[in-house]
């Protein structure tokens, strides 16, 4: 079988060795930020693949707007510039939407799928959020920025059990560490993203990971997704938006977990073969 994809541009970090994992982090994060915390548990078994999306981490901001069908193409160019021909893919927040169009676009190269605090298809009040996101941006308000965020990522319970001087320290952390790329992240988010289509046609086995103190990517969010892919199974985990902050070892552990029982391996396939590139860069 031969395929046509890109030339990646995105930097990436390659971790483990066995059967192939490609991360898709989300809107404003990056492979560290968002999966740092679990690439450790998640590369002790598998090949583990993590691009960041332009304007993070490893890769300069684009020239040009995103696309969802380009940003899908290129994660699943850079596995392969890897040698990782066939793969699960983990995504999460915006990331979970470049994963189901990932596969709906490669379904031949995706063995499974995880999709954590994700959405099909952004809400009014979703979209209302991340208008005031994009205000803030915009504005030039680090600090305005950090108060809005953590009101809607972090959970209830974790910001009320934080000392004064820690939730001050906290804010001023987000302020200071927002990619050049997110404004870029977030027009992609406000230009209609929609994969509700992609659904129904996605046959691989599917964990649909539910933040169910989640503000800013409602559980509600969580179902649709679940509810619209055949067979796929819901797990819930007590936290806001960021799993990766509030609750990593049962995040990592319900996706090692999934990826075992799955039993994930590659498929055998006749690709075009394609030169593997450095990792970590």
């Amino acid at each position: 079988m031969t395929e046509e994809l890109p030339t990646s541009t995105l930097g990436r970090i390659v971790r483990g060795t066995g059967p192939g994992l490609l991360l898709a982090h989300g809107a404003g994060g990056g492979i560290d930020a968002n999966f740092g915390p679990v690439l450790d548990t998640l590369a002790a078994g598998y090949t583990v693949v993590g691009p960041d999306y332009p304007g993070t981490g490893r890769t300069p901001r684009a020239s040009a707007p995103l696309t969802l069908d380009g940003l899908a193409d290129e994660l699943v160019a850079t596995a392969v510039e890897e040698g990782v021909e066939t793969f699960a893919i983990a995504g999460y927040s915006l990331g979970t939407a470049v994963a189901v169009r990932a596969a709906a676009r490669h379904p031949a190269r995706v063995t499974a799928l995880i999709l954590t605090a994700g959405f099909a298809h952004p809400t009014p009040r979703f979209l209302l959020a991340a208008r005031m996101w994009r205000d803030h941006l915009h504005a030039d308000d680090p600090a305005g920025l950090a108060d809005f965020l953590s009101l809607m990522a972090v959970s209830t319970p974790v910001l009320d059990g934080l000392g004064e001087d820690d939730l001050d320290t906290a804010l001023k952390n987000t302020a200071a560490t927002v990619p050049p790329g997110t404004p870029d992240h977030v027009d992609l988010l406000l230009d209609g993203i929609d994969v509700r289509a992609d659904l129904a046609a996605i046959s691989v086995p599917t964990l649909v990971v539910s933040t169910t103190l989640d503000q800013l990517v409602t559980p509600y969010h969580h179902r649709q997704l679940a509810d619209g892919i055949p067979g796929a199974r819901l797990a819930e985990i007590p936290t806001g938006h960021l799993p990766f902050l509030e609750q990593p070892a049962r995040w990592g552990g319900l996706m090692r977990d999934f990826l075992d029982e799955t039993g994930v391996r590659p498929r055998p396939a006749a690709f075009g073969g394609r030169r593997p590139a450095t990792s970590n860069r």
